[in-house]
């Protein structure tokens, strides 16, 4: 029987219970031979004997963000043990704002790159744990904790791994409404069961708490015989949603609409297996999931950004359609102003009623899709307007 843990968190009262096994047996309904357990065995296969380093991917689903990486994100990703970041295989930028303090899930940790880079954003009053199934890449990222620590000035860890599977994170010992984030770098599409992964993020998290995660998506649903290709699901290509069923499964789960935060193009660049791809189309792109409370009413408000998240000091990127500067009053849907409200961004925010004339300078949000494809159409053109225009056609807003 596999042994349990008690891991203190640093700031936190309570104690949080972690399965320590060794190694990870496939989620109770696969440990038979069946088609989900053949993948989970491929996968792993994959990452951890097949792929040494990310130079060895044959596609470039694993592409960077198309966002620029803030500078205080350069500098802690800069810390990192150049073995973890060798064996980095992320398709995106999953760093949220807000994190001092918080508990934090990797869902896929891999190596521990995204990890050990959250390690020190959330501070030693926060914990970062990371899981995967694949003991080749734990065994890299537990390795280098006391490095890390050492290098970060912790007198305490405040990051563990533990290895299990994240459409059952109940059997890897992980509680209900126990972290404030989780994050995902390219790997829910990995997985066989997408359905089960979301609603065990969703158990895990707290109320308020928030899914943020960047995979692999396409502009349609991919046949089981592109499915099977073992070198296309490890290359994240075949596994991945079509977009549309993510944002289904998202809010059958209990999620709020997701909203998007940026995209980037996978061209592929592999002839052979661009050949079996056809005319399916891949982009890599970011989403924000929030856990709010059911029932609750969505009434759109104006907010104004008071600028005191670290990194976003003038202004703060929500996602592709809201753009906060600090002192400006902006209007926000009903979607938006129930998460700014009931997450950890709620005191980031003076909230005041529709139409109620500030004294500062007001902004209006342009509507945006839920389609990454559509992100990029309008990224890729030189006439696309500002994701936060102003109230008066052509301006970016009422004051200059």
């Amino acid at each position: 029987m596999a042994e349990f843990e008690e891991l203190r968190r640093p700031g936190k009262a309570k104690t949080v219970a972690v399965q320590s096994a060794t190694m990870a047996e496939a989620p109770s309904a696969d440990r038979r031979e069946t088609p989900t357990a053949s993948v989970y065995n491929d996968v792993k296969e994959y990452y951890g004997k097949t792929l040494k380093q990310n130079s060895d991917l044959k596609t470039n689903a694993c592409v960077p963000s198309s966002k620029p990486v803030p500078g205080y994100v350069r500098k802690v990703i800069a810390d990192i043990h150049p073995d973890v970041v060798a064996k980095y295989y992320g398709c995106g930028l999953v760093v949220p704002e807000c994190l001092e303090g918080c508990m934090v899930l990797d869902l896929g940790c891999g190596s521990g790159r995204d990890c050990y880079m959250l390690s020190q954003l959330v501070g030693e009053k926060g914990y970062v744990t990371g899981i995967d199934m694949t003991e080749d890449q734990l065994e890299v990222a537990r390795k280098y904790i006391d490095v890390h620590m050492q290098r970060f000035g912790y007198k305490s860890a405040n990051v563990n791994f533990v290895q299990g599977y994240i459409e059952a994170l109940a059997e890897a010992g992980l509680e209900e409404k126990s972290f404030d984030i989780i994050i995902s770098n390219c790997v829910v599409n990995l997985s066989p069961d997408k359905s089960s992964v979301l609603r065990e993020a969703y158990r895990v998290l707290k109320d308020g708490g928030e899914l943020y995660f960047s995979d692999v998506y396409c502009d349609a649903r991919i046949p089981e015989t592109l499915k099977a290709n073992k070198v296309l699901w490890g290359e994240c290509i075949s596994g991945a949603l079509w977009w549309e069923d993510l944002i289904r499964l998202a809010e059958e789960v209990g999620f709020c609409k997701p909203r998007l935060v940026t995209a980037s193009i996978i061209t592929v660049e592999n002839v052979e297996l661009e050949n079996l791809l056809g005319d399916y189309k891949f982009v890599s792109a970011t989403y924000r999931l929030f856990k709010l409370p059911r029932g609750m009413e969505r009434k759109s408000c104006q907010v104004i950004y008071n600028g005191d998240i670290t990194g976003c000091e003038e202004s703060f990127e929500f996602d592709a359609q809201y753009t906060f500067k600090v002192d400006t009053v902006q209007e926000v849907d009903g979607d938006v102003a129930s998460i700014l409200k009931n997450s950890r961004f709620s005191e980031e925010f003076t909230f005041q009623p529709q139409g109620l004339n500030g004294s500062g300078c007001q902004t209006k949000s342009n509507a945006q899709s839920l389609n990454p494809f559509d992100l990029l159409l309008q990224l890729g053109s030189s006439v696309v307007s500002p994701s936060t225009g102003g109230c008066c056609p052509g301006q970016r807003s009422c004051c200059n």
